[in-house]
């Protein structure tokens, strides 16, 4: 996630906590109760992000527990996250997208995910190269198990990139014998227990296991270049405030 346009959205919290997000206690409180996501449904896994560490944070306990029961499970990143800071040069920029993919393999081999296929769309421009990125979903889709869930970010996740990247899976879904997932993230920081904008009536949780829970935080601890500003004096693209809430709220899919 590209925290500098996590909180693209309208429906911004009216009183954000002081990490500039919902508290994580308000998610905590509300104690949400919610179907249970039948794993024993899926086939094989086909995990897809908007940057790197989207996967990771929104859907990662879920995929290494679907790895740990032997299904096939890999990351598709649409791009490689060279917008996390912008204020960098082009030539940092470039490092930066290296590392990042780096990154992502150690997280995926965290999870116990196959190796990630990276596919370097250019971060914060997704919605250009929607079509694109369909297609090249279509190819990644097509041959694989009927039923194969596609787990992708939420079309009304708020910020303009996890939109696109789920506007696109949608679309790959209907031309394959795929099945559509969605998962937030960002949503997690601008929403509110019982949020009209949010779709809950489709939403099933994952029953997490400690092992899995900590799959997540390994993957996660992986993306260092996320966690420290390469500027002197500069703000980290993901807060330590921000990933405590996505480690604490759970993991919650749309279907």
């Amino acid at each position: 996630m590209t925290a500098a346009r996590a909180g693209e959205r309208a429906g911004l919290p009216a009183q954000p906590g002081p990490d500039g997000g919902t508290p994580t206690q308000t998610w905590v409180d509300a104690g949400l109760q919610l179907p249970e996501l039948d794993l024993t449904t899926c086939p094989e896994l086909v995990v897809v992000g908007a940057h790197p560490d989207d996967e990771t944070l929104g859907f990662g306990a879920t995929s290494a527990l679907l790895a740990g029961y032997g299904v096939r499970a890999q990351i598709v990143s649409a791009t490689d996250g060279g917008a996390a800071y912008p204020e960098l040069s082009l030539l940092r920029r470039y490092r930066l997208e290296q590392t990042r993919r780096a990154e992502l393999r150690r997280a995926a081999a965290a999870l116990g995910l196959y190796a990630p296929i990276s596919l370097g769309l250019p971060d914060g421009e997704v919605a250009l190269h929607e079509q694109r990125l369909a297609d090249l979903l279509v190819e990644i889709l097509d041959g694989k198990p009927a039923g194969t869930w596609c787990a992708a970010p939420w079309r009304g996740d708020g910020h303009p990139d996890h939109e696109a990247v789920g506007r696109a899976a949608a679309v790959a879904v209907e031309q394959t014998g795929a099945v559509l997932l969605e998962y937030p993230v960002s949503m997690w920081h601008w929403a509110r227990p019982g949020d009209t904008a949010v779709p809950w009536s489709r939403a099933h949780m994952t029953r997490l296991t400690a092992a899995a829970l900590e799959c997540k935080q390994r993957a996660a601890r992986c993306f260092e270049s996320q966690f420290s500003a390469p500027i002197l004096g500069g703000e980290p693209a993901l807060p330590p405030a921000a990933a405590h809430r996505l480690f604490t709220v759970g993991e919650v899919a749309f279907r």
